[in-house]
């Protein structure tokens, strides 16, 4: 690990000037990215502000619109009365998500802004894109069993690993942005990029941005939801395939279906043509079939994972059909 200098911020301006002061500065809350990170000489910041004195805390329900800071601990936003009742999916990705002891230390923006666990990323004997622009993707043809089936490129197949990012596009979810130059608001299907050719720019956040809240939109798919993850063991292990879905019917048809998918993509993965393909549709095993080989669709197997593909789609019609009550 590096030397580096450190300053805890005592008010957002203090933040955003305190991280202007450095050439290489991380903000930093929960730590349990970024520590670890540094530890294995990945992220080398020169200067790290700690931001746990602002008030990007609690939530509130501002009308249809639940609204949590972004410094909420994933363990409190889980345990949240109206979180569970009213987005039970947001609160089961949560509860899904790492250990107790991280899920206490964690907080959501820091959860969004988690970086992959592919293996040739954190080991520095191995060449990595993500690490070194331009100097190769060792998992590409390399042990590939947990990586990407859809949104990857040549240069990075390494899947997104946030369990509450993958629930958060499903549910129209808006991530709340604030630097000196202002505030913007970007969709959470927005926020996380594609590797294409930069997989090094993983997310939209400019230097120096915070993020400040997490908004989500009251709906009926919100309110029928769940967040189902498959993975090598019961508890602490990321996904090998999940799925966050919403599901509205009424007489038996259809209104309504959110869904998105993570421990298969680069990013967390949505497919709107899939969702309005099944609308109008009758709630049933054909209707989900049909709707999962369309989310499935463009999906690039490799040489070890193609079973992702017929698990995916099977994830996705268990889901609903368990939404649909039938």
């Amino acid at each position: 690990m590096q030397p580096f200098t450190y300053s805890l911020a005592v008010s957002e301006s203090d933040a955003l000037k305190a991280f202007a002061g450095s050439a290489n500065s991380k903000y930093i809350a929960g730590g349990t990215t970024l520590l670890d990170l540094m530890k294995y000489d990945i992220e080398r910041p020169s200067h790290i502000v700690n931001i746990n004195s602002l008030l990007y805390k609690g939530y509130r329900l501002n009308g249809s619109i639940l609204e949590i800071g972004a410094l909420e601990l994933m363990s409190d936003a889980a345990e949240q009365a109206d979180i569970r009742r009213s987005f039970p999916a947001l609160s089961k990705s949560l509860l899904l998500a790492a250990s107790p002891q991280l899920r206490n230390m964690a907080t959501l923006g820091g959860n969004l802004m988690q970086r992959t666990r592919c293996t040739y990323f954190r080991d520095t004997a191995w060449p990595c894109n993500k690490r070194v622009p331009g100097s190769g993707c060792s998992a590409y043809h390399g042990f590939n069993r947990g990586h990407a089936i859809l949104g990857g490129s040549e240069h990075c197949i390494a899947v997104h690993p946030s369990d509450f990012a993958v629930a958060l596009a499903a549910f129209d979810g808006i991530i709340h942005l604030k630097s000196a130059k202002g505030e913007r608001q970007v969709k959470a299907t927005d926020f996380h990029l594609l590797p294409g050719n930069t997989p090094d720019k993983e997310t939209v956040l400019m230097p120096g941005e915070l993020i400040t809240m997490i908004s989500v939109p009251l709906t009926p798919c919100a309110l029928n939801s769940t967040y189902l993850k498959l993975r090598d063991r019961a508890s602490y292990a990321f996904a090998i395939t999940s799925v966050a879905a919403g599901l509205e019917v009424k007489n038996g048809i259809i209104q309504q279906v959110k869904i998105a998918l993570g421990g298969v993509a680069t990013k967390p993965w949505r497919s709107l043509p899939a969702e309005q393909a099944a609308i109008g549709s009758p709630a049933g095993k054909d209707a989900f079939l049909h709707l999962a080989d369309l989310a499935l669709d463009g999906a690039v197997p490799l040489s070890h994972n193609e079973f992702k593909i017929q698990l995916a789609k099977n994830a996705i019609v268990k889901t609903l059909t368990q939404l649909a009550a039938i």
